[in-house]
């Protein structure tokens, strides 16, 4: 894991390809999976449109050529995730967009995800994320739980996963194990032994989300492969690391609400807290940039309170 320009791109196995698309100028942070066969490409995940060209560059890395891309699945529409779909398929017409049903409107009309997004990146949002268009609705295949999508030469099950997000999918391949995980498995970076919860606004949801990591568990995979980031052998360790952090933080921003802590000092104090954690798991505070790249502080503590709202209303 490091800054700069130098990239993470991984052969996991025969026609299979992890590839940084280093985020802000952090290696490590965002992956595309790149799977190769049957002279066809399929990619998981675009990211967004300001690390495009790291993308071309892996995809060419590997050996490939863009225009072979037939197929891109993304777990999500947010933009870290899904942002340079609209642009990629301009570039390559022969590629078509696979996505959650609930999903599909905004990457075929992205004005209601970039207002969105707009109120929680401000005069952020170009250099963050880039140029986003629409795709046409002719080249969107609309994902159901359980769906099955060849994918270059592979069989890949859509397995809806809400909680981190409500038109969220993870992607098994059954015969190898591998599974795509999207952000409802956590962010984990640099093999490190800490998966830290990505509870952004506005539709995290706490108990949903334990419903889904109880669904994934019984497909009994053999690897993880989140879009934060890299491929994981110990998915027994790595759910229950994930639910324990996701249910000690809820618990904690719940209680340090209800003593009356106002969100930006709730920012710092959870930065205290987790950048404690990362130093007494890891002995270093190395990874904490990059683990706030991925999933920053702030965004963590909106989607918190987000949800403790959501939940009062409902109740």
């Amino acid at each position: 894991m490091s800054s700069g320009s130098a990239s993470h791109n991984i052969e996991v196995a025969p026609g299979f390809y992890t590839i940084d698309l280093v985020f802000r100028e952090v290696s490590g942070v965002i992956a595309s999976y790149l799977l190769a066969g049957d002279d066809d490409l399929t990619l998981i995940e675009t990211g967004p449109t300001t690390t495009i060209d790291s993308l071309l560059a892996g995809i060419r890395e590997a050996g490939f050529k863009p225009e072979q891309v037939r197929k891109i699945l993304v777990t999500h529409i947010h933009l870290d995730h899904a942002g340079a779909a609209g642009v990629f398929m301009r570039d390559y017409p022969d590629s078509k967009l696979y996505v959650h049903r609930k999903g599909a409107v905004h990457m075929t009309d992205p004005a209601r995800l970039l207002d969105s997004a707009a109120r929680i990146y401000g005069d952020q949002m170009v250099p963050l994320w880039g140029e986003v268009v629409g795709v046409p609705e002719d080249r969107v295949e609309l994902l159901d739980d359980g769906a099955t999508i060849m994918a270059a030469g592979r069989e890949l099950i859509a397995v809806d996963t809400p909680g981190h997000a409500g038109h969220h999918m993870s992607y098994l391949d059954a015969v190898s194990g591998d599974l795509f995980t999207g952000d409802i498995g956590g962010v984990r970076l640099d093999d490190a032994s800490y998966v830290r919860p990505p509870t952004v606004p506005p539709e995290f949801d706490y108990e949903v989300w334990q419903q889904s990591i109880t669904k994934l568990r019984r497909l009994q995979p053999k690897r993880l492969f989140p879009t934060h980031f890299g491929g994981f052998d110990d998915p027994d360790w790595h759910f229950d690391d994930l639910l324990t952090r996701l249910g000690n933080w809820t618990g904690w921003t719940e209680a340090q609400l209800q003593h009356g802590v106002e969100r930006d000092a709730l920012i710092e104090e959870l930065r205290a807290k987790g950048d404690g954690e990362l130093q007494a798991i890891l002995g270093s505070t190395e990874l904490a940039k990059p683990y706030d790249v991925a999933t920053a502080y702030y965004m963590t503590v909106d989607g918190l309170m987000r949800y403790f709202r959501k939940r009062e209303r409902r109740s």
